[in-house]
């Protein structure tokens, strides 16, 4: 047998008899794993060196068709294992991983360094040019992205300066890995163990005895475990009522990954400085000036310097909003603690405690009308129907990967199976932190696919027939990472490397953005929030007063987003030589890159802070976080349109869908964006949203595109 074969009774020997590919988890085991990627990898490598090899004068069919039809056993076992990964590890999957990464990362340099492929792929490139090359739009920007990727590669380079350049990816892909294997063994170690049930006063029943569950299958019976989500911030903060429990909490939440404390041994720094080191030398191999610079050269922002014009417009009057909240704040706060100062396990308490006092209405009143389940039928499934004429239907009999894991049909207005949505949204010891989502198979014409999307969160397993009850950021955390699966779900592109979310990073949370606004359309609440035992509906005055507050707190959570994205341009704005050689520096370099742009505000410290960034250095967004506030111009201004044009009809559905969903990233998504909205986005959306109409604004985002 050689390498590129693989044993027939492998459940990935062959594509998936499930409907739609969906990987055959029941069969799958972990042993499986590793002899199909390898198999997958050496298959791959031989079919692009095929092509790179072949006598034939290069055609758009021989080159570029015949790389989108590679590597299509690598794909199902690489989807299937990381999927897995990140939601059930177990210490055998990390250690493939580890294992498997550089080769990974060896593969790609195979396939973009290698000058023979690109100058087939060039050679087209010159064609098209001159036009003696008849393409659509579709083939077009094909062939434009995947010279972009070899050039962004540096298929360009001396053959010294690409060994290098392969040594610095396959150090990359090893430190992005191991940082997220050590933040979530920190993450899980620095959950808090509370023995006194008195001191748990402000958590609701459900929420208590969660944690009670948690702890019991932790071996505490008796006691309860308050686990930690990945923001900086945590959800029980804003209800416990002991403070000194409050900034325990917060204490063990932002001090992950310092190796001290609560996280002990699972210290990050020693893996994140190489990394920032790594990147900017790669960076300057590329000729860039540093790896921001790289990132955005593929991104719709276009120049690390337009997405720093547009993190300063904001940091400003964000951090001024902040303030002003931070005063009414403490005045509530020294009611309660005579002379104490507002610190950041106490601003979402008190943030709740005035909301209540002005509005009448926390999350705590909330909670018993958000059960997950109602939300996800009555909420998320029932917009989608509205505006797209989706409908859901759950499969039992398909396998999860998981316990807990569910799987539901797809179907458009006319009966046709669209494809598979799979929904995890219970927390376990193996799940990384946060929501998210990801494609096990991607929609494509070419291959005859259609999509099977997962969306990942974090949700505190209910106490055994105990209701699943949600704060209201969680509803819009999930209707935001639908919003991702309807990318996906709507896609109808010729090419799998163009399907669904394979955009821009930059343009990729639009659409995910855009679908939170259905959460509080009226009628859609009206439709899911409901009391979980009476099934009583929320009372009207508190679905006003949940519209008024809409725009509550904004200071805080534009500033503690915006600290972040500080953050991440920070470190990848540097030159290798620039980057601290001592993890003790690590946090006044941090300190000081907050305080040189006006981000520093005490009670309100980033999102995300370097230690515990998974985004930036094991997610996949390093030196791209800005693109929320980047897509969120895109998003207010089609909310806007939404809005204008009579909002949750069918007819604006398909025409969104249409005009951006359906297209993927299969043709420039600036100017599909232009076409759908008649014009280029607008920034004033955004600056009403977040409260932020003192900004200097610009007539459009698209300047430096």
């Amino acid at each position: 047998m050689s390498e590129h074969d693989l044993d027939p009774t492998n459940p990935f020997a062959r594509p998936s008899p499930l409907p739609y590919g969906l990987p055959d988890y029941a069969t799958v085991r972990e042993e499986h794993y590793r002899p199909a990627l390898l198999a997958g990898i050496a298959q791959h490598r031989a079919e692009v060196a095929a092509v790179a090899a072949d006598p034939a004068p290069p055609t758009f069919a021989n080159t570029l068709v015949a790389l989108e039809r590679s590597g299509r056993l690598l794909d199902r076992v690489a989807r299937a294992f990381y999927n897995q990964l990140s939601a059930d590890a177990t210490p055998g999957l990390e250690a493939l991983e580890e294992e498997v990464a550089p080769l990974l990362s060896e593969l790609d340099d195979a396939v973009h360094l290698d000058s023979r492929l690109f100058a087939r792929v060039d050679a087209l490139h010159r064609q098209a040019a001159a036009g003696d090359l008849d393409l659509d739009e579709q083939d077009a920007w094909l062939l434009t992205r995947v010279r972009t990727d070899f050039v962004l590669a540096g298929v360009h380079l001396d053959e010294a300066d690409k060994d290098r350049l392969r040594a610095l990816n396959t150090q990359i892909t090893q430190l992005d890995a191991a940082f997220g294997r050590t933040l979530l063994a920190a993450t899980n170690a620095a959950a808090v163990t509370v023995t006194d049930p008195a001191r748990l006063v402000g958590l609701s029943d459900d929420e208590t005895a969660a944690a009670a569950q948690s702890a019991a299958e932790h071996g505490e019976p008796g006691t309860w475990r308050l686990e930690l989500a990945l923001p900086t911030d945590q959800p029980v903060l804003a209800s416990l009522a002991d403070r000194s429990l409050r900034e325990r909490i917060y204490r063990a939440a932002a001090t992950r990954g310092l190796g001290e404390e609560n996280s002990g041994e699972h210290d990050t720094r020693p893996i994140l400085l190489p990394l920032v080191r790594a990147r900017a030398e790669r960076a300057r191999l590329l000729g860039f000036d540093h790896h921001a610079a790289v990132v955005v050269a593929d991104e719709t922002a276009g120049s690390a310097q337009a997405v720093a014009d547009m993190l300063g417009r904001l940091t400003g009057p964000a951090v001024a909003n902040a303030r002003r909240e931070a005063e009414a704040l403490t005045a509530a706060l020294v009611v309660d603690h005579p002379g104490a100062r507002l610190e950041p396990w106490d601003w979402t308490y008190y943030a709740q405690r005035v909301r209540a006092q002005t509005r009448s209405l926390d999350d705590a009143a909330l909670r018993p009308y958000l059960e997950l389940d109602r939300v996800l039928h009555d909420g998320v499934f029932y917009a989608a129907h509205r505006l797209y004429g989706l409908t859901f239907t759950e499969r039992p009999d398909l396998p999860g990967y998981a316990d807990g894991v569910r799987v539901f049909e797809v179907h458009d207005d006319q009966g046709v199976g669209r494809g598979l949505f799979v929904a995890d949204f219970f927390t376990r010891d193996g799940k990384r932190g946060g929501a998210w989502m990801d494609t096990l198979v991607d929609q494509s014409h070419l291959l005859d696919q259609r999509c099977v999307v997962v969306n990942n969160a974090n949700v505190p397993r209910p106490a055994p027939g105990e209701a699943a009850l949600l704060s209201w950021d969680f509803v819009i955390t999930m209707f935001h990472e639908f919003g991702h699966a309807l990318h996906a779900l709507l896609s109808d592109v010729r090419y799998p490397s163009r399907s669904g979310t394979n955009v821009p990073r930059d343009f990729v949370e639009y659409p995910s953005q855009v679908n939170e606004m259905w959460a509080w359309h009226p009628e859609v609440i009206a439709s899911f929030a409901r009391h979980h035992a009476t099934g009583e509906a929320m009372p009207s005055g508190w679905v006003d007063t949940l519209l008024a507050a809409r725009a509550d707190g904004q200071g805080f959570a534009t500033t503690e987003y915006l600290a972040a994205a500080w953050l991440d341009q920070a470190w990848h704005r540097l030159a290798p030589e620039e980057v601290p050689t001592d993890r003790e520096q690590v946090e006044a370099f941090e300190a000081d890159a907050l305080a040189r742009v006006g981000a520093a505000l005490g009670p309100v410290p980033p999102r995300y802070r370097t230690t515990y960034f998974n985004h930036i250095f094991g997610g996949g967004y390093s030196a791209g976080y800005y693109a929320y506030v980047w897509s969120e111009v895109l998003d207010a201004d089609t909310v806007e349109w939404f809005t204008e044009n009579g909002g949750l009809t069918r007819q604006n559905g398909d025409r969104f869908a249409a005009g951006v969903l359906s297209l993927g990233g299969s043709v420039d998504p600036m100017a599909a964006y232009e076409r759908f909205r008649g014009r280029r986005a607008r920034i004033e959306p955004l600056l009403a949203r977040r409260r932020l109409g003192d900004s200097p604004a610009e007539p459009t985002v698209e300047a430096d595109r």
